[in-house]
């Protein structure tokens, strides 16, 4: 599995969103500024986050995106789902009876797809936030944060 634009742009999109007091709606072109993301892309990953009711937008001067609901309940599995991320790391397919190799290949395989479903799906934002902070902490960085 690898995390496309598309993935790292929504989790991007997401943590600025997490940032924000009290998860005040802000606007896409804010968050594509201080994310250096394009900003009519980050439109449509938003629309699609909206549409898996991971955020919420609201019209108006006031208006923008805001999460849904805390980062602690928003997994890493869901925001690539919404997105349209595959985390599906082999084809699907049959291998022939007589091929028993094949069949252990293909036990394995599943077994890994579902351990790699478990470990995304119980990866937060929050978690993710937690990490990205500690990483800077350890880099010396200062306290305003870009993903």
């Amino acid at each position: 599995m690898k995390l496309t634009t598309k993935g790292h742009y929504s989790v991007k999109a997401l943590l600025d969103l997490a940032l924000q007091p009290n998860y005040e709606p802000t606007s896409v072109r804010a968050i594509a500024q201080r994310q250096d993301l394009p900003a009519p892309y980050l439109e449509k990953l938003l629309i699609e986050l909206r549409r898996a009711g991971i955020v919420e937008s609201t019209r108006g001067a006031q208006g923008g995106y805001r999460l849904a609901r805390s980062p602690a309940k928003i997994s890493l599995g869901q925001i690539l789902e919404a997105v349209g991320e595959t985390i599906d790391p082999l084809a699907r397919h049959t291998p022939e009876a007589e091929h028993a190799e094949d069949w252990v290949t293909l036990t394995l395989w599943r077994q890994i797809h579902q351990k790699l479903r478990d470990a995304l799906y119980s990866i937060t934002l929050e978690d993710l936030y937690y990490d990205a902070r500690s990483w800077q902490a350890a880099q010396g960085e200062s306290t305003s944060f870009v993903v």
